[in-house]
């Protein structure tokens, strides 16, 4: 009887962090009315317009996107996207967070620095994060004020300038006080999460998925 008492509290307590954990989805596939999703880690599996999986619901897909409702929020993603939405009652914080390649092999997915949602790529050739004027600006980082630095571009040198992110998001992972690269104009095209950042996380790749859990 005691043993069944331990077992049914190990099974709550375990219901209890799944409740409490974040979503984590990762676009595989689009087609018309269904797409292929990886959820937590779990398949690529197939989800059809109107249809619920794991909490998960499509409202619509096409060859561009698909229209998810995850935890309640409304998210927009294309080929290759993914998002960690956090659970409504608090959620795990520094967990590790899988990320999921796309069919060229690259990770892309959405960050938050300074509250502002951002797209990024994993960048393990950028020494530092690094991200447009616009983006900079969207995240309220008054970036003019940081050291000015020349940077070489696939546009040729731009005007760059050294900055410091406080906070840096990804999925529940928290980053704080990272260096940051800000270019004048619109590349890169989306935030490279380089090395100052990576450097503080563990990276283990098996395959298509990368997880990522923080060091300090």
């Amino acid at each position: 009887m005691a043993n069944s008492k331990k077992w049914l509290a190990m099974v709550m307590s375990l219901c209890v962090l799944s409740a409490y954990a974040d979503t984590q989805v990762n676009v595989v596939g689009l087609f018309s009315d269904k797409a292929l999703l990886m959820i937590n880690g779990v398949g690529p599996q197939t989800i059809r317009a109107g249809q619920t999986i794991n909490g998960v619901k499509l409202i619509s897909a096409d060859s561009n996107a698909a229209t998810l409702i995850i935890e309640g929020k409304r998210q927009v993603l294309k080929m290759g996207q993914g998002v960690s939405a956090a659970a409504s009652k608090g959620s795990e914080v520094n967990a590790p967070v899988n990320l999921f390649a796309d069919s060229r092999g690259h990770f892309y997915g959405n960050l938050q620095i300074n509250g502002a949602t951002l797209k990024y790529v994993v960048d393990t050739g950028a020494t530092t994060v690094a991200m447009n004027s616009g983006d900079a600006k969207y995240a309220k980082i008054d970036y003019e004020k940081g050291e000015k630095v020349p940077v070489s571009t696939a546009n040729g040198m731009v005007t760059a300038y050294l900055v410091r992110l406080n906070t840096l998001k990804i999925g529940t992972i928290v980053l704080n006080n990272v260096e940051a690269t800000v270019n004048e104009g619109g590349s890169p095209s989306e935030v490279l999460l380089g090395m100052s950042a990576l450097n503080r996380l563990d990276m283990k790749r098996d395959n298509s998925v990368m997880t990522l859990s923080k060091k300090y």
